[in-house]
């Protein structure tokens, strides 16, 4: 299918994949700032955002969806940003087509994914939907951060309860979910059922590759995250204390700074030409 795009800035393309559920809103906290040196191109992948699809599908579609959008835009190379299933995303469609891929970044994900989110009660779920009805009437406000959020599910999802990520969960997160399709969640629940492992695969991806982790995430822990780098030949690793799956809103000066400092030390991964072309 055709997937509904965002795309800003003009340069060498950076393809930001967004996570489950997300959109390619979502990844505003990278293209902002991306955007004014390099163009990004942020795809609502199938069955999110306004990329709406019909029945169900596998995870194998997202891989050939995203190279018709490489192959529509005429991109021969790029660079890729995903953050936790658009991570996993991003190293398949590494290996399936590494001359396309000049380097990776990879945000709250892993080869062989697992996680320690503990069981969810009722409790949970009642003061998860607090939290969100009224972060969305008033996005950042303290009271509820500290009367619903803390107790919610967000606090698995973060660990620093500050407004400006709670801004970040009132603008990006609720709409995405909202736009989640069923089938996406099939689609994504049936992998990773069937026990989803690439680690010995991948040697077959050779170009740079930058891998973060949030210290306390329990969705995609920062071990297996760390399993990922170890396997990887030309990766490096960067950890962040106190924070958890949703760290590129919590700590997003941080983040941003990190990955300028790293395309830097290997201007390899944006060479080739305005468009990769």
């Amino acid at each position: 299918m055709q997937l509904n795009v965002n795309i800003q800035g003009k340069g060498f393309p950076i393809l930001c994949l967004h996570g489950h559920p997300g959109s390619s809103n979502s990844m505003s906290v990278f293209t902002k700032h991306l955007s004014q040196r390099f163009q990004t191109i942020a795809p609502d992948l199938r069955g999110y955002g306004q990329s709406r699809c019909e029945g169900n599908f596998v995870m194998q579609d997202h891989l050939t969806d995203l190279e018709s959008l490489l192959d529509r835009l005429q991109i021969q190379r790029c660079l890729v940003l995903g953050w936790s299933l658009g991570g996993i995303l991003a190293l398949e469609l590494a290996m399936r087509n590494p001359e396309k891929v000049s380097g990776l970044i990879l945000i709250a994900t892993a080869a062989r994914p697992r996680g320690s989110h503990p069981p969810i009660s009722w409790q949970d779920n009642l003061y998860t939907g607090l939290a969100a009805i009224v972060n969305q009437l008033q996005p950042g406000w303290q009271w509820n951060i500290e009367t619903f959020g803390k107790k919610s599910l967000f606090r698995y999802l973060i660990q620093q309860h500050t407004p400006a990520t709670y801004n970040f969960i009132a603008t990006e997160a609720v709409a995405a979910y909202l736009r989640t399709s069923s089938a996406a969640t099939r689609a994504l629940t049936t992998a990773i059922r069937t026990g989803y492992n690439r680690l010995e695969d991948l040697s077959q991806i050779q170009c740079p590759a930058l891998i973060m982790a949030g210290s306390d995430d329990r969705h995609i822990t920062p071990e297996s995250s760390l399993e990922t780098v170890q396997h990887l030949q030309n990766s490096q690793w960067q950890c962040y204390p106190n924070t958890a799956h949703l760290f590129p809103w919590e700590i997003p000066e941080q983040v941003i700074k990190d990955i300028d400092r790293w395309i830097a030390e290997h201007p390899t991964v944006v060479a080739g030409g305005e468009m990769g072309r």
